[in-house]
């Protein structure tokens, strides 16, 4: 038990040298702290995973020939229980945008043998629980922020963090993958006006992604020198929020022909406002959407919309992730993924005076 004792000599706090107990085998936490790396590291050495670097490799097969360590069956089954997960973070299971990118994370992580866990932050605010803290007691192996991070989030700095589909604000420390939301706003209303419309209104909610995607379409409006007619709701982006917005915009401007909303959800309020006004889709009034949620391409709706590359934004940041994980120190890059218009059914040229 030689080297377990000399080990156990080095900088444990008392929880660890308590756990120093003569006879006792070495654990994978114990090489995980002779290795100076994450159990989540050793984890993946052991599973032989490529996303480690070759010098925190050797360090981990050292300090288990050091320490004699011999993994058990029980030990994989216990640690794969504890960890092999990443948080994921979300600001609200009734906006659809974050399905694919939950799609593009499991594609990513699962070769890898790593889960998902989801949380939406809003939904337990109001008695102050934080699923953040649930992701940080369970021990994830690491965190997607797929919500506009705020202050009040501390996130520890040795755990791995991606930032995705938000870039308004900063992590410190972690990556940033997300669409360009200035572009894909333009795109959607350089659409509009090449079909020849000059009424245009925009439905817009709180929160950084939609910002910028407002800041798009009022550039585009000015360029074109068209009015930028813009409403919001109650401050979201829900169905509710563009079925108020559009509501308020038709009515104080009836000679708008096209809307352009900061996403899908948003449109399909817009849509219900529309019908009820008698206004047709898109004889009367060409909508357009953002994310090209699932609910855009249904036969129902067939809704023209941009397309947020959320897919390739979960599975750059899965990539991201794996390469934190597997020992790359934090570099705070950002990557942004250039939007594609997805035409359909719901816009046309404006109807002829």
């Amino acid at each position: 038990m030689e080297p377990r004792q000399e080990v156990c000599q080095d900088n444990f706090d008392e929880e660890d040298r308590m756990s120093c107990r003569p006879g006792r085998a070495p654990t994978i936490y114990d090489v995980a702290r002779a290795a100076g790396v994450s159990k989540s590291l050793v984890s993946l050495v052991l599973r032989g995973s490529p996303n480690v670097s070759d010098a925190r490799r050797t360090a981990v097969l050292e300090a288990m020939a050091r320490l004699d360590y011999r993994p058990s069956q029980a030990a994989a089954t216990l640690a794969g229980a504890t960890a092999r997960t990443v948080g994921v973070l979300i600001d609200d299971y009734r906006n659809q945008w974050f399905v694919e990118l939950l799609r593009g994370l499991q594609q990513g992580l699962a070769p890898h043998g790593l889960r998902i866990a989801v949380a939406d932050h809003t939904l337990n605010a109001h008695v102050g629980a934080s699923p953040l803290e649930g992701f940080l007691s369970m021990r994830a192996d690491g965190l997607v922020l797929a919500t506009e991070p705020s202050a009040a989030m501390r996130v520890p700095e040795d755990l791995p963090v991606v930032v995705a589909g938000h870039r308004d604000r900063e992590v410190p420390g972690a990556d940033v993958v997300a669409n360009d939301d200035r572009h894909g706003a333009r795109l959607a209303t350089g659409h509009l006006l090449e079909l020849g419309h000059r009424e245009i209104g925009h439905l817009t909610g709180g929160g950084g992604a939609a910002r910028l995607r407002a800041e798009g379409f009022a550039a585009a409006a000015a360029e074109a020198e068209v009015a930028a007619r813009t409403a919001a709701g109650a401050g979201t982006t829900t169905e509710e929020d563009g079925w108020v917005a559009a509501g308020r915009l038709l009515d104080a401007h009836p000679g708008l022909t096209a809307l352009f909303a900061a996403n899908d959800t948003m449109a399909m309020g817009a849509l219900a406002a529309a019908r009820e006004r008698g206004r047709r889709v898109p004889a009367d009034l060409s909508v357009i959407g953002y994310d090209d949620s699932p609910v855009a391409a249904t036969h129902l709706l067939e809704l023209t919309t941009v397309d947020s590359r959320n897919a390739a934004i979960g599975a750059a940041a899965a990539q991201r992730l794996l390469a934190r994980i597997g020992g790359e120190p934090p570099a705070g890059r950002s990557l942004l993924l250039e939007p594609r218009l997805v035409l359909r059914r719901t816009t046309a040229p404006p109807p002829a005076r």
